[in-house]
């Protein structure tokens, strides 16, 4: 990559990236542009992924809401993503958890690290 891409990018970089990881349960407060109003949407569920990096990194989250799953993915240093709060750290041995799609119930649940 070019010397002029790298710099637009790194002006675009959040100072303070949050940390967390695949498998942890996060809070994603987004803001959402409603005509002339803008309000903060709260999305909570568990991480599923995260890739890329740079400007371009993205994590997926996924919640169950009424029943059926909802998944969303954003990216990491996107002005849309206010902020975005761990709940509780999960304890996985995998980078995506693709199979939590197909469980329901207890089994799609991920265990709490506890430290």
């Amino acid at each position: 990559m070019s010397d002029i891409i790298k710099e637009i990018e790194s002006a675009q970089l959040k100072a303070e990236a949050p940390q967390f990881n695949v498998g942890d349960t996060v809070r994603v407060s987004a803001k959402i542009k409603e005509g002339n109003r803008e309000r903060i949407q709260v999305f909570e569920g568990t991480v599923l992924k995260r890739q890329g990096t740079g400007v371009r990194e993205t994590f997926t989250v996924r919640k169950n809401s009424n029943g059926v799953g909802v998944e969303k993915t954003w990216p990491v240093h996107s002005p849309i993503v206010e902020k975005i709060e761990v709940i509780r750290h999960g304890k996985v041995r995998r980078a995506k958890l693709n199979y939590l799609r197909q469980r329901t119930g207890k089994s799609a649940k991920v265990k709490e690290l506890v430290k």
